[in-house]
């Protein structure tokens, strides 16, 4: 009698139990790393290089030697995780469930949905096309873009392996809020015409799309890659931001910078956020400055109105933008956003 073949739900059965064992025994090998990093980092430092523990040079190769391998190691499991929650996310999905909702309750879903949606600079004119051609309000399509590039994957999961969790949660509640906000302002100063006709020539349709069906095998095939494309992407980033920061570590007078980015200079936050707009940087590269910095007395509502800035607001979004937008609504979203991150630097300032 000929042997039955498996049905295929029984393989993806398989298929998926084999997946989740291997991403359960790549997580102990995760964690076992993750620990041995101090001490590893410590006896290269001061055993094998002989460098003195109480040293300038020492602080700062110490520092470089910990960092390095701390921040890949925390961005590949963060992104990791990231990236396969957002497998449960797509554009399609989220334009659905933001048409016609009204301003308020379609603010707040927008900026949720962008901070749990992929996205990066350049799908923002597809998305914003997509968003008017499926009827989503003005106001609703700016707190989603908005959010999605300001509270950053890549910068939640360094602020949640560097700072904790109260200044990730703050960062990601705070990022929301300015979203929130300005999409509704957005929206109350009727702007739409301030839109490319272009952009409205095209309405029209459903915009229909057949959900894929995931299973967990391709969630975890594709977070992989997720982790491989950004990791491969930034790591040169992170080395050049914890090099900076070595040396700021390591030779800075604590006092100096106290002064010029602490709580009592009042210009630290326009300032922050000014040299931010026009400062396109890898995030990757900034978290570990503003890490150093943070350490030898900057104010951490300075640093995180520098870094809000430069995720949100960065050159190529605005140029991008520019297709769809005509200059007064991209004067109008970049005078709204950098005050409202203005805003929060001052208010963590006074309350942190």
């Amino acid at each position: 009698m000929a042997q039955s073949l498996p049905s295929p739900a029984k393989a993806q059965r398989s298929a998926d139990t084999r997946a989740w064992l291997i991403v359960s025994g790549v997580t102990a090998l995760w964690l076992i790393a993750y620990n041995s990093v101090k001490p590893l980092a410590d006896w290269l430092t001061f055993a094998l290089l002989g460098l003195a523990p109480d040293s300038r040079l020492g602080d700062a190769v110490a520092f470089f030697l910990y960092d390095v391998p701390k921040i890949l190691l925390l961005l590949t499991g963060m992104i990791f995780a990231i990236s396969t929650l957002r497998t449960f996310f797509s554009a399609e999905r989220v334009r659905q469930t933001l048409g016609g909702k009204r301003e308020g309750v379609g603010n707040v879903i927008g900026a949720g949905l962008g901070v749990l949606t992929p996205f990066c600079s350049c799908s923002a004119v597809p998305l914003f096309i997509g968003f008017v051609k499926a009827g989503v309000p003005l106001g609703v399509t700016f707190s989603f873009l908005i959010a999605a590039p300001m509270v950053d994957g890549v910068a939640l999961a360094l602020l949640l392996g560097l700072f904790g969790w109260q200044l990730a949660g703050l960062y990601v509640v705070s990022g929301m809020t300015i979203a929130i906000i300005a999409g509704i302002i957005i929206g109350r100063m009727n702007m739409e015409r301030h839109v490319e006709d272009f952009v409205w020539e095209i309405r029209g349709g459903d915009g229909a799309v057949a959900e894929e069906q995931y299973t967990w095998t391709r969630r975890f095939d594709e977070a992989w890659e997720q982790v491989r494309e950004i990791v491969g992407k930034v790591w040169p980033y992170v080395v050049i931001g914890i090099a900076i920061g070595a040396g700021i570590h390591g030779f800075v007078p604590e006092d100096a910078l106290a002064g010029i980015m602490g709580k009592e200079a009042w210009w630290s936050v326009p300032a922050g956020v000014i040299l931010g707009v026009p400062l396109y940087s890898n995030v990757a590269g900034v978290i570990p400055v503003v890490d150093a910095l943070m350490a030898k007395g900057a104010a951490m509502g300075t640093m995180l109105a520098f870094m809000m800035s430069v995720v949100a607001l960065s050159l190529p979004e605005i140029i991008i933008l520019r297709r769809v937008l005509k200059p007064r609504l991209i004067a109008t979203f970049v005078a709204i956003v950098a005050t409202g991150i203005m805003l929060v630097g001052y208010l963590f300032n006074l309350v942190i």
